[in-house]
């Protein structure tokens, strides 16, 4: 009886880790475990310069937003998330070198949406991932057809998508670059 189920401990204990390898970080337990997870851990590369690699989409990220500093010993993002409007946040991003790499832009809309993880929620983002991220407006470079100073975004609050405007409401950026 023992050696049957040798095999199938050792089958359980493989599935546990498996599970803890694709694990979601959320914001101080804001999760829904009843959830799959949309963008688990092990879909990035984490650098520590402060970029983050989603293996999936071939997209390499900044995990801070701009605004906020890198700190490398403990892997967080400190400091305060710059508000800006869509053309100055444009400006920035073409005129951004960061961690050796000067093509840094806005995602676009679909972009942007590949960080959205639905597990969580105030922020609904891998915080493991994406640290100090707040549940905010982010701009996308994808332009709004109604507006000439609106844009695509997305709210990290609830994983929503839709117009960020710019006169009145300043979301804030968060840059990418390809990686392949």
């Amino acid at each position: 009886m023992v050696k049957k189920a040798f095999p199938l401990s050792v089958a359980i204990a493989s599935s546990l880790l498996v599970v803890a390898e694709a694990a979601t970080f959320c914001n101080g337990g804001n999760e829904n475990v009843a959830v799959q997870s949309t963008t688990p851990s092990v879909d990035f590369q984490l650098n520590d310069n402060g970029t983050a690699i989603h293996v999936p989409e071939g997209l390499m990220w900044m995990r801070c937003s701009l605004g906020q500093t890198w700190d490398r010993v403990e892997s967080q993002c400190k400091g305060t998330a710059t508000t800006i409007n869509w053309n100055d946040a444009v400006a920035r991003a073409e005129n951004t070198t960061f961690a050796g790499y000067s093509d840094w832009r806005l995602p676009d809309k679909s972009e942007l949406a590949t960080i959205v993880e639905l597990r969580c929620w105030s922020p609904v983002i891998n915080v493991h991932v994406f640290p100090n991220t707040p549940s905010a407006w982010y701009w996308s470079s994808t332009p709004y057809p109604f507006s000439r100073t609106d844009a695509w975004g997305v709210y990290f609050g609830l994983g929503s998508l839709g117009g960020a405007s710019g006169d009145g409401y300043l979301p804030r950026v968060r840059l990418v670059r390809d990686a392949r």
